[in-house]
């Protein structure tokens, strides 16, 4: 799901993502700075009598502030006629993952035959416009089909919950209020301007819309009318103005086209793993002097290329071209720009990743990932934060831990590594 153009804060669900986080943030600084509840509202345990009194209270109050910031009163209490507080939404907020799908399962169902070829089949039905929408925004076509894909299976499951009753859940419930009353007044805006009618504006239980899950702020800055019906319709059984929005967003986060997301590679023999890392950036001729070879394709020439090791030295490893960082401005996850990248790869008929994953390895819980960032950082090598969530300033520690153990400074996180630690 695409960023707000000031990029808010991230909750990933499987394959419907909504993207919060705060543009070019580490993973560390994503977590929501808590809201506090409006007082007596505790929607989990409150009785329904309760709740709606509560709620029509919230409701009054930000009809205020929605009038303040241009919304008509036709247009606000249409949108708002029969919502209620989802308690769908509040349990689906409310949820906090304990663990996670190791990056190559994750692939395996993300990239699967299935979606393959349904995205070559969508490819051969839309061949026409996806060249249109290619050559009008610079954007490698196979790149928006996966995004397609991922986000909503081609837009077999975009969500069934009104946009204005999730997010006016979310905002009510309190605990990250400001995002989605702003989210709301933009959801207002596209009602106001016509592009789609309430009954219509359907979406995921976080307010992440059509076919490839904009969130309303999004929606206002990147989505287009390709159709020239005049809306900008993301809905619709006929995808072109989606997947042109779609096309839009990487565009404006600088998209070359051409230049491939990520291209797999082999490694040299004492290869320093510590440059494999997101702050060293090298061209493909630099790398390529260090031992850096392609595997089963080329590496064309480019700056700013970093080396990616999701599975760290036992995983494959990936040359990340800056298209990479691209799809990570829609969704700011490793696994899903990797998924996006090799699905477009597979869909323009392009191999499986020659390297194995090591599958045997287990995925640490995030609870045992706060566990690693409390101890890695009573150790000496700070974390920045206790977050159970493993960016960049956790991988320096890590990385700093491996090396002064004698170990390899891949950053990988695992079971194994855990243990280590523990034992210190």
């Amino acid at each position: 799901m695409p960023a707000a153009p000031a990029r808010l804060m991230k909750v990933t669900l499987p394959l419907v993502a909504l993207s919060i986080a705060a543009c070019g943030a580490s993973a560390e600084q994503t977590a929501p700075t808590p809201t506090p509840k409006p007082a007596g509202v505790q929607p989990a345990v409150a009785d329904a009598p309760a709740r709606a009194a509560t709620f029509g209270a919230w409701r009054t109050g930000f009809r205020t502030r929605a009038l303040a910031a241009g919304i008509s009163p036709a247009t606000f209490d249409r949108a708002f006629a029969g919502v209620s507080v989802n308690r769908q939404v509040i349990e689906l907020d409310g949820r906090q993952a304990e663990f996670t799908r190791p990056i190559w399962e994750y692939l395996d169902s993300a990239v699967s035959a299935n979606r393959i070829a349904t995205g070559q089949q969508k490819a051969g039905a839309l061949g026409q416009s996806l060249g249109q929408i290619e050559a009008r925004y610079g954007v490698d076509y196979p790149a928006v089909l996966a995004i397609w894909g991922l986000e909503s299976a081609f837009g077999a499951n975009f969500g069934s919950i009104p946009v204005i009753e999730s997010l006016a859940t979310l905002a009510y419930e309190g605990r990250r209020q400001q995002f989605a009353e702003d989210q709301l007044i933009a959801a207002l805006q596209i009602l106001q301007a016509g592009d789609i009618t309430p009954g219509r504006m359907v979406g995921s239980w976080a307010g992440a819309m059509g076919h490839t899950q904009f969130i309303p702020t999004s929606f206002l800055s990147y989505a287009v009318d390709f159709t020239g019906d005049g809306k900008r319709d993301i809905w619709a059984p006929d995808a072109k103005d989606a997947l042109a929005s779609t096309a839009n967003y990487l565009a404006s986060f600088g998209w070359t086209r051409g230049q491939p997301p990520v291209v797999e590679v082999s490694l040299p023999q004492g290869f320093d793993y510590a440059l494999a890392d997101d702050r060293t950036k090298k061209t493909a001729a630099e790398w390529r002097a260090l031992g850096i070879r392609p595997l089963g394709g080329v590496m064309p020439e480019a700056d700013g290329i970093t080396l990616l090791l999701p599975a760290g030295a036992k995983g494959p490893a990936f040359a990340a071209y800056p298209n990479f960082r691209v799809i990570k401005r829609y969704n700011n996850a490793t696994s899903y720009a990797l998924a996006v990248a090799h699905l477009a790869a597979r869909i323009r008929g392009g191999g499986p990743f020659q390297q194995g994953w090591p599958r045997g390895d287990r995925t640490l819980s995030r609870t045992e990932k706060q566990e690693l960032q409390e101890r890695l950082t009573a150790l000496g090598f700070d974390t920045q934060g206790v977050d159970g969530i493993i960016g960049p300033n956790s991988r320096a520690a890590v990385r700093q831990f491996q090396q002064s153990r004698g170990l390899i400074p891949d950053g990988y996180v695992s079971a194994s590594l855990l243990s280590t630690v523990r034992s210190q």
